[in-house]
C-alpha cells in the first residue's frame, strides 16, 4: 500500500505567512522560517511555500525568504509564485526546493510545464490548480485565484499530465478555508482523468475530513492544509496516529 502525505503551506505575503478563507480576509500568521522548522520537526512529510501576490502583483518570487526557510528543513520543499519561465524554476531550485509548483505561468505559457519537465524531470514540475465552480463547470482561476481564465478545470489537469507535469495540487477554491471537509466531487473528477499523484487542498478541518479524502478517493496521495495545522487546532503527528489506526497507511 502506497503511503499517504500530510502537508502543511505556507502562504507568504510580505515576507509573513498569512491565511484567509476562499481566498479572501487574509491574516497574518507568523515568520516562514520559524513555522517552517515546527514542521519540519513536528512529523510532516513535505512542505509547500506559496508566495501568494508574486502573479498578481507581477514580480519574481522572494528568493531571500526562501533560502532561509530552506536551510532550516529537510523534507522536500515545493515552492510556487511568480513561475513564469525556465530561468524562475532555475531560480528557486538554486535557493533549495526540489520541486516548482507552477499556476498562472503555465496558463500564459502551457509549452512551460513541457519544457521544465525536459530540462528538470517530471518529478520536480508541479502543476497546482485554483477551481471554483461557475455555472456548472469547474473553471481554472489564475492570479491567486483572482481571474477567471474561461479554461475548464478537468480538462487543464488532463493536458498538464500529458504536458509532463509530475504531480498536481488541487486547491478548491469553493472550500478554501471553510474547514467543511475536502471538496470531494471536484478531486473525483480530477482523479476520473489523470494518472499522477494528486494533492488535496481547501476544506480541511477534522481528522475526520482527512480520513474520508484517503478512504473516498483512494487515488489521491496527500492532503494539503495550512489554518489547521497553523493555528495547533490539529497536530500532525496526531493526525497520522490517527490516519494510520483508520487503515491509511502513513509514514511516522
Amino acid at each position: 500500500m502506497i503511503t499517504k502525505r500530510i502537508i502543511p503551506c505556507l502562504d507568504i505575503r510580505d515576507g509573513r505567512v498569512v491565511k484567509g478563507v476562499n481566498f479572501e480576509g487574509i491574516q497574518d500568521v507568523e515568520h516562514p522560517v520559524e513555522l517552517a522548522k515546527f514542521y519540519n520537526q513536528s512529523g510532516a512529510d513535505e512542505l509547500v511555500f506559496y508566495d501568494i501576490t508574486a502573479s498578481f502583483e507581477g514580480r519574481a518570487l522572494f528568493t531571500d525568504i526562501l533560502t532561509q526557510v530552506a536551510s532550516q528543513i529537510f523534507i522536500p520543499l515545493t515552492v510556487g509564485g511568480g513561475i513564469n519561465t525556465l530561468d524562475d524554476f532555475d531560480r528557486v531550485l538554486k535557493c533549495g526546493a526540489d520541486k516548482v509548483s507552477v499556476n498562472s505561468g503555465a496558463i500564459k505559457n502551457p509549452k512551460l510545464i513541457e519544457q521544465a519537465a525536459k530540462k528538470y524531470g517530471d518529478q520536480c514540475v508541479v502543476l497546482s490548480m485554483d477551481i471554483k465552480r461557475v455555472d456548472g463547470q469547474f473553471r481554472l482561476f489564475a492570479k491567486g485565484g483572482r481571474e477567471d481564465t474561461g479554461i475548464d478545470a478537468l480538462e487543464w489537469a488532463r493536458m498538464g499530465e500529458q504536458n509532463g507535469a509530475g504531480e498536481l495540487v488541487v486547491n478548491s477554491i469553493d472550500t478554501d478555508g471553510v474547514k467543511d471537509g475536502f471538496d470531494l466531487e471536484m478531486l473525483a473528477a480530477i482523479a476520473d482523468r489523470v494518472n499522477i499523484p494528486i494533492i488535496a487542498s481547501g476544506g480541511a478541518g477534522r481528522m475526520e475530513d482527512f480520513s474520508e479524502l484517503f478512504h473516498t478517493l483512494p487515488k489521491v496521495d496527500a492532503g494539503l492544509a495550512a489554518s489547521i495545522f497553523h493555528f495547533k487546532e490539529i497536530e500532525i503527528r496526531d493526525l497520522k496516529t490517527y490516519l494510520r489506526g483508520q487503515g491509511i497507511e502513513m509514514r511516522i
